[in-house]
């Protein structure tokens, strides 16, 4: 199990992770922080010179599930995870992740006062100026090491450190009045100490109040896999897109074929249970694409068939399961270009050019062939 302990920085996620180590039995304490100093060292500086924040980089985030696990692995018991996360496309992706690998996750936000905040991250920058560190500041969060410190007195680099702490105090605030807010049990220490704070922590999760997150727990794949998608229009022409809880970027309905069973029929059973909404007919192909193995997925066939127009009473009767979607909407050719990852999003457009000229297409890694 993973007690994944997130706030904005400053916080207290760290100074309370390290208590609750002392609270909760057979638990080790992993933070991610490490993870992205290490690849200050390992990364080429112009791959790091493209983000400001080693949470953009995929390697991070794949290398936090990874060592999460070994972790596990290694020692047992209960991993405490002190770090923020206010993308909601990367906590998919992360937890996501531990999900596959059978990790519960107990998701726990702290939630401060702003101003409690602000004075922390002051009191940071004045200390580390004052110690006169320079090329680096004590303590600073590895995340705002990315931006440009060469040459940087001990000044600078905390006044570099403290102004990236206060701009991310805004997107941190948006995600709790958002995603956070039901995704997370929130704890406020605005008055507690960390010890406090931890013990406030470790009695949520005991009495079940920090629930274990609801994401649906998918097996990573060992091999190439085949999938089935479908595409439903409504009666203006636009299709379905669904959330996944546990992977970023939208998607349409569908999922992988079982073993002997049916591609189409493997869609329509998706559908089913995705949506709660029963095809009266097997769909017609529209595409096959053949996607190219690249670590640490294995690649595989991907279909896309045509699921029909859905009549808006159709549309009223869509259900969620929580556990894996979180949302859906009929969109546009044109919307779905900033919702699907770009890979899916050209297997839509040629789906759809498909659909338009009455036949099936053979891809390649997004690019029709043989025609």
């Amino acid at each position: 199990m993973i007690v994944w302990i997130n706030g904005a920085f400053g916080a207290g996620k760290t100074s309370t992770a390290r208590e609750l180590v002392e609270l909760i039995p057979n638990s080790t304490l992993y933070d991610p922080e490490l993870t992205g100093g290490a690849l200050r060292r390992l990364l080429p500086q112009k791959r790091l010179a493209e983000v400001t924040d080693f949470q953009d980089l995929p390697i991070w985030r794949r290398l936090v599930v990874d060592t999460a696990a070994a972790l596990l692995a290694e020692v047992g018991g209960v991993l405490v995870v002190p770090m923020t996360l206010h993308r909601q496309e990367y906590r998919d992706e992360i937890f996501g992740g531990l999900a596959a690998r059978r990790i519960q996750v107990r998701h726990v936000v702290l939630t401060p006062d702003e101003t409690i905040l602000r004075a922390r991250i002051e009191r940071r920058a004045v200390s580390a100026s004052e110690a006169g560190t320079g090329g680096g500041v004590a303590g600073e969060p590895a995340s705002a090491a990315y931006a440009d410190s060469s040459g940087e007195t001990g000044t600078q680099a905390a006044e570099r450190v403290r102004r990236w702490c206060l701009d991310h105090i805004g997107p941190f605030r948006d995600a709790l009045g958002g995603w956070l807010a039901t995704d997370a049990y929130a704890v406020d220490n605005t008055t507690l100490t960390a010890a406090e704070t931890a013990r406030a922590v470790a009695d949520a999760v005991t009495a079940g109040h920090a629930a274990p997150c609801g994401i649906v727990q998918t097996p990573e794949p060992t091999g190439e896999t085949l999938a089935a998608g479908v595409l439903l229009f409504d009666e203006h022409d636009r299709f379905l897109l669904v959330d996944p809880t546990y992977k970023p970027g939208w998607e349409f309905p569908g999922g992988v074929v079982e073993p002997g069973e049916p591609p189409a029929r493997a869609g329509m059973r998706e559908v089913a249970e995705e949506i709660g909404l029963e095809l009266d007919t097997v769909p017609r192909l529209l595409l096959v694409d053949w996607e190219r193995p690249q670590p640490p997925g294995y690649g595989g066939l991907r279909l896309l068939f045509d699921g029909g127009r859905l009549r808006a009473a159709d549309a009223d009767r869509l259900l969620l399961p929580g556990a894996e979607l979180r949302a859906w909407r009929f969109v546009t050719e044109e919307e779905a270009a900033d919702l699907l990852p770009p890979v899916r999003y050209r297997r839509l457009r040629w789906a759809l050019r498909a659909r338009e000229r009455g036949t099936v297409l053979n891809l390649e890694a997004g690019a029709p062939v043989g025609s």
